[in-house]
């Protein structure tokens, strides 16, 4: 069965990360999925961005929620780009969407935004804050939600279960055997990040798992090579 591929900030291992250049080189390798990363802006805006600071990413300094839109519009975020708002990547590309709430506030606007632009079907809400997809499910019932862990892994079935969670995003070094096992039991798939070696990923196929997130265009061309030498096999 064919690996779920999920592009990382787009395509992060060869573009500036959460910009569009990245997510449309992301949608142009054919990625199943494009993941992205959430924060609120001084005015309210959704915008994308990993970190709480932009100052990893971008040439400028402070909190994401110190600046406004039209601040943050004004910093290079990599080779030019522009830090996009959650619309902008709506509007850009045609892929299937995981979009990260990072700040807990993001919630209610990301709710908001999903049903006015009828995108329930496009976008899975995911978060290593349950408490943000707990809000998320209150406020859109039915929502493709998905609970995002790392050393927390070992808890991620049940947590998953209990918010309705229909996948869970874990870090490849804390998922073994028996987390993979009481996912699947409950009904929910699992993905691991991030894989970016051929290692990485015979370890996410050994292990079973629906899915991998990554960097890289080649971990994709691997995924789909390996699947179809394991099908006519």
């Amino acid at each position: 069965m064919p690996l779920l591929t999920v592009g990382h900030r787009g395509l992060m291992g060869v573009e500036p990360e959460n910009t569009l250049r990245s997510f449309r080189r992301a949608d142009r390798a054919g990625l199943d999925v494009i993941e992205l990363d959430l924060h609120l802006s001084k005015d309210g805006e959704l915008v994308v961005m990993h970190d709480a600071e932009v100052d990893r990413t971008t040439d400028g300094t402070g909190p994401v929620g110190d600046l406004t839109v039209a601040e943050l519009r004004g910093l290079d975020a990599g080779d030019g780009e522009r830090i996009p708002l959650f619309t902008d990547v709506v509007d850009a590309v045609g892929a299937p969407l995981q979009a990260e709430i990072k700040d807990r506030a993001a919630a209610r606007v990301l709710a908001a935004l999903i049903e006015d632009r009828g995108l329930g079907e496009r976008v899975t809400v995911i978060s290593f804050h349950d408490d943000a997809l707990a809000e998320t499910a209150a406020l859109l019932p039915g929502a493709a939600l998905g609970l995002v862990t790392g050393r927390s892994t070992d808890s991620a079935p049940e947590r998953a279960a209990e918010l309705g969670a229909g996948l869970v995003s874990c870090e490849l070094a804390y998922l073994d055997a028996d987390v993979v096992g009481r996912c699947h039991a409950a009904g929910v798939k699992v993905l691991a990040w991030t894989v970016n070696t051929p290692a990485e990923l015979a370890r996410a196929r050994q292990l079973g798992l629906d899915g991998v997130v990554t960097d890289l265009p080649e971990i994709v061309r691997a995924a789909r090579s390996d699947a179809g030498a394991t099908a006519g096999a």
